[in-house]
């Protein structure tokens, strides 16, 4: 599917998250040397309004913490996060919690993201209760008509988070998220913890709710299958860095990144075209407390030369609205 061309909505720039893990007192009485998880390195990205802008990676390579940052839900710390034009980052917590209305997340947990002492009616209501912005006669009503829209029922109002299954669950959890009528929704794996036919009713929940609200979807997955279904862009995450971007359906037929090429050869292939080759990383993710120099997949990656080793790539605009972070792609022309 093609991007639609509409106002860009959210940009970021150099957007840095490091934890410093050694900062309590006892560290710093036994001088032990800094100690820094750079979980989001310098990473920059836009998304347009009506958009879904894929997010993919491995366990443990920063979608969540990126995703989260971009909300401040994290504080970010180096790099702009501009939102509807206004930079969010300069924002006091009272700005922030305004603009909340407009920025939503749905979990990836559907069982541990639900207060299970509270009902559904409260679950799905609270926001508007927080943010003021429904008498207490009208949350009903609102939280009736948002249910319904997920396909959940106003006999459901009075139950709570065990009663239901897995897919009801995050029903409810999309409930919560759209009840405040966001324009930005992160969606956070918001499948990977359903059964596969359960998975496809909340794939295509989201594209309804997309399509008849107007949503802008920032969507995070490790499944290369759902990214390439749901979005119109894909943005490739290692190790805390993007490593290539572009449309989706240009960059699944013809990948640059050597990464982007194994996370593909993985797929398995049921259609009857010629068979792809597969191409096998070896060794772990390295650990983001110790990164390789230069290019960090170069030690995991089958085509790397000395100059990976090195010297670190720069995500380099391509034709065609690419982009890659590869030392072996064309220049750019």
């Amino acid at each position: 599917m093609s991007a639609p061309q509409h106002r860009l909505l959210l940009e970021v720039r150099n957007l840095e998250k490091v934890y410093h893990l050694n900062s309590g007192f006892l560290q710093r009485i036994a001088r032990q040397p800094p100690l820094n998880l750079r979980a989001v390195g310098k990473v920059s990205f836009s998304v347009r309004s009506g958009e879904t802008l894929g997010l993919i990676g491995e366990s443990g390579c920063g979608k969540s913490t990126l995703a989260r940052t971009v909300l401040r839900l994290h504080e970010p710390t180096a790099g702009s996060i501009a939102f509807e034009g206004t930079d969010i980052t300069k924002l006091s917590h009272r700005e922030m919690t305004l603009l909340r209305r407009r920025m939503q997340i749905i979990f990836q947990d559907p069982y541990a993201s639900l207060n299970p002492r509270k009902s559904v009616e409260e679950i799905v209501g609270l926001p508007l209760s927080i943010h003021g912005i429904a008498q207490r006669g009208e949350i009903r009503d609102r939280v009736v008509a948002m249910l319904e829209s997920v396909g959940l029922k106003s006999a459901h109002l009075g139950r709570f988070p065990h009663q239901f299954s897995g897919g009801q669950r995050q029903r409810i959890g999309i409930a919560r998220a759209l009840i405040l009528n966001p324009s930005f929704v992160v969606c956070d794996e918001p499948v990977s913890a359903l059964d596969v036919s359960i998975q496809a009713q909340i794939i295509a929940l989201l594209g309804t709710l997309k399509r008849e609200l107007g949503l802008t979807y920032l969507f995070i997955s490790h499944d290369i299958g759902v990214i390439g279904h749901v979005s119109d862009r894909i943005a490739v995450m290692y190790l805390g860095d993007i490593v290539e971007m572009g449309p989706t359906r240009e960059l699944l037929r013809s990948p640059k990144h050597p990464y982007t090429k194994a996370l593909l050869s993985a797929v398995p292939q049921i259609d009857a075209g010629p068979k792809r080759e597969r191409i096998k990383l070896t060794g772990d993710l390295p650990s983001p407390l110790s990164p390789p120099p230069g290019c960090k997949f170069h030690t995991r990656c089958p085509f790397a030369i000395e100059r990976c080793r090195h010297e670190t790539p720069a995500l380099r605009n391509l034709e065609g609205d690419r982009m890659a972070a590869c030392h072996l792609v064309d220049e750019p022309r």
